[in-house]
């Protein structure tokens, strides 16, 4: 099973840290990890995402990181809970004697985009889930990728309510439940 686990943190040096030993404690690997500011000033989000068997281990899992000081907020998701995507950069080549690249069928087909173009080699992007940028690879494969690169999960929760309704601008913050 697949969960995604959402930290809300003050912006300090070292967290990353503190947090990622959680799960080497526990052997539990961490398949992506993504980390930004969010809409409030000083606070950053991990976005951490995990294959795991067991719920109830992934539930002490985020009881052990809201014990971190830094942490505001944890939230733990299953894949029906959120709308996320990822990012990936495809390094193609188009020198002399390369297979030509179907730009239609790239676009239409899997919404992906040139972003860089140059003679001898292209940068297209694309945006999705795993799965789609797996199968957008397998489409690539035979025209000579040079270089492959993907981001960590960016998701958003399904729930109506937002980071301001959890953690109020001018209110002690509260530790929020799996």
């Amino acid at each position: 099973m697949t969960y995604t686990i959402c930290v809300f943190t003050e912006n300090s040096i070292g967290l990353l840290n503190k947090i990622t030993i959680i799960f080497t404690r526990r052997r539990i690997n961490i398949d992506s990890l993504t980390v930004s500011e969010t809409e409030r000033e000083g606070i950053s989000r991990f976005t951490i995402v995990i294959e795991h068997e067991k719920r109830e281990e992934v539930e002490k899992l985020v009881r052990q990181i809201r014990k971190v000081i830094e942490v505001l907020a944890v939230f733990g998701y299953e894949n029906d809970d959120i709308v996320y995507n990822e990012i990936a950069l495809f390094k193609i080549d188009t020198g002399l004697g390369s297979k030509p690249l179907d730009i239609d069928t790239i676009n239409k087909k899997f919404k992906a985009w040139v972003v860089y173009w140059q003679l001898d080699y292209v940068a297209i992007q694309k945006t999705g889930t795993e799965e789609e940028i797996k199968e957008f690879f397998e489409y690539l494969k035979p025209y000579g990728i040079i270089e492959f690169v993907r981001s960590g999960r960016v998701a958003v929760s399904k729930t109506p309510k937002g980071l301001v309704e959890y953690l109020p601008q001018d209110m002690e913050w509260e530790m929020v439940a799996f």
